[in-house]
């Protein structure tokens, strides 16, 4: 009875469970999540969208729209009623209002579960084509299996019979190889005793032939290491024999050349210096006859009382130094007066400036009181004459020279007439003309313990600030001032004194300042 009692509701049991199988495959073959082929791992796995999220929004907007126009419930009374009452008529009248708002919902709606329905389509198409791929893949797999087990039972057989057939001609050869070793042994021996005596025989000989060769060859070594010994002396000796000779013969004739020169130059300076002179002392004699017997005093007899007629020619060789000298002092204005045309020397003297210009192709010419240095500078072919600067510069025209250099000239002056010679000067050049003017340096202390007072013409140095101030009230634009001639080379104690008071004290023994004309 229990069984047979149970017997139904186990039918019932089954056809259920058949139901829910059948449903739940026509749900997943309706919306498959993924794809599984039993319980080995497909070839082919296709992940599928998810589409859960999309039904969810759809179920959300339809319960929206389903509650477009219903009004909220609330509780009993009569307020409530009325209330409830108001807001159905409202709700009434705004239908017509909301009535497209109804239908454009309805039908988003509506293409909402026809896009659904079509992805889940697209998702049963994807399931389908990957498990037909599956299933064919999957018979490929096997028909390849099969083919290659075939293939192997049959190499292996084949493989079988050819090793039998190898095995069956390799038994001569292995008796034969058997003898061949035997023979092989007793031959090894015969061998090994010839060996052994070529070997002793080839050492023996190789050593004989090693000892003849390294005889002959340390023999040969020795013999033309002592010709080689014997030819590099010969061509040290003979080499340092002409190379001595050589500078022998270089530095005596550089020697005899050099003393002739030397004798040359000597000789010619003394008598150039002889001559000037002897020419001097005739003209210095003559000169106060002349003036007598004329009736007039000479040119010195102006001089103020007290200063001595002097051989200034020969007084500026001795405490001036000599022209190279000089000249090489006055390269410094190769810069300012290079391409002038007319440049005009005051107070030439023996004329180094006038033959630095003569160097650069610049037309010059110089005025000095002194006859004797205007005429050693004509005996140079140079171009000077005697003159007075306050008479020479007035009669020349305006704007005349592009450059005038005066050195050493200044502090034979009064200091009342310093700034008419500025004036005279600037008035004398064209715009952008240069003027240099030399003089000893009055902060150096020691231009006063040497050379100042060693010139009884001096009258009293001319500071750089005063002679810049001139220059400036004349119209003239300051250029640069040089320091020259420091008085270590004159006075050698003075580089042992502290840099700073060096400096203060003893800067220059001698200044230039450069300028132009505005």
């Amino acid at each position: 009875m229990p069984a047979d009692s149970a017997s139904p509701d186990d039918g019932k049991l089954a056809e259920l469970s058949a139901i829910v199988n059948a449903v739940r495959d026509r749900v997943r073959s309706r919306h498959p999540a993924h794809i599984t082929e039993g319980s080995e791992t497909p070839p082919i796995q296709i992940a599928l969208a998810d589409l859960m999220p999309v039904v969810h929004a759809r179920d959300a907007a339809q319960a929206r729209v389903a509650s477009i126009g219903s009004v909220n419930p609330r509780s009993g009374g009569l307020a409530n009623a009325i209330i409830q009452t108001v807001k159905k008529s409202i709700a009434r009248a705004f239908q017509w209002f909301v009535r497209g708002q109804i239908a454009y919902n309805r039908e988003s709606l509506a293409a909402t579960e026809a896009i659904l329905e079509a992805l889940n389509e697209h998702n049963r198409i994807l399931v389908s084509l990957a498990g037909q791929t599956n299933e064919h893949l999957n018979h490929l797999r096997h028909e390849l299996t099969n083919h290659m087990d075939l293939r192997t039972a049959e190499w292996h057989q084949r493989a079988e019979r050819r090793s039998d057939e190898l095995k069956a001609a390799v038994l001569p050869v292995i008796e034969q190889v058997e003898l061949l070793k035997a023979e092989a042994s007793e031959l090894k021996d015969v061998r090994t005793h010839w060996i052994d005596w070529r070997r002793g025989w080839e050492e023996k000989l190789s050593t004989n032939e090693i000892q003849f060769l390294r005889a002959a060859a340390d023999l040969q070594g020795a013999f033309q290491h002592r010709v080689n010994q014997v030819e590099a002396n010969f061509r040290d000796i003979v080499k340092a024999q002409h190379s001595d000779y050589l500078g022998a013969l270089d530095r005596t004739t550089l020697n005899i050349h050099k003393q002739l020169a030397d004798d040359f130059t000597r000789t010619r300076a003394d008598y150039d210096r002889m001559i000037h002179t002897e020419l001097r002392l005739i003209r210095q004699r003559t000169v106060p006859v002349a003036a007598v017997q004329a009736g007039f005093a000479p040119p010195m007899a102006a001089a103020p009382a007290g200063i001595p007629q002097l051989d200034y020619s020969r007084f500026a060789e001795r405490f001036r130094g000599s022209e190279e000298y000089v000249r090489g002092n006055q390269a410094i204005y190769r810069q300012y007066f290079e391409g002038c045309s007319n440049v005009l020397d005051i107070g030439c003297g023996r004329g180094e400036f006038l033959d630095m210009m003569s160097e650069l192709k610049v037309p010059a010419r110089g005025i000095d009181l002194g006859e004797d240095s205007v005429a050693q500078c004509r005996a140079k072919g140079l171009q000077a004459e005697v003159a007075d600067l306050f008479e020479f510069l007035p009669a020349q025209p305006e704007e005349e020279f592009d450059g005038i250099f005066c050195s050493q000239v200044v502090e034979h002056l009064q200091p009342a007439v310093l700034p008419d010679l500025v004036r005279l000067c600037a008035s004398r050049l064209r715009k952008g003309g240069v003027l240099a003017i030399e003089t000893p340096n009055p902060e150096c202390l020691a231009i006063f313990a040497t050379h100042f007072y060693l010139d009884p013409t001096h009258t009293r140095p001319v500071p750089h600030e005063l002679l810049a101030f001139y220059m400036e009230e004349a119209g003239l634009s300051v250029v640069r001032l040089h320091r020259l001639s420091p008085p270590e080379e004159t006075i050698p104690e003075i580089s042992e004194l502290p840099e700073n008071f060096k400096k203060r004290f003893f800067g220059s023994l001698d200044f230039a300042i450069v300028a132009r004309r505005l």
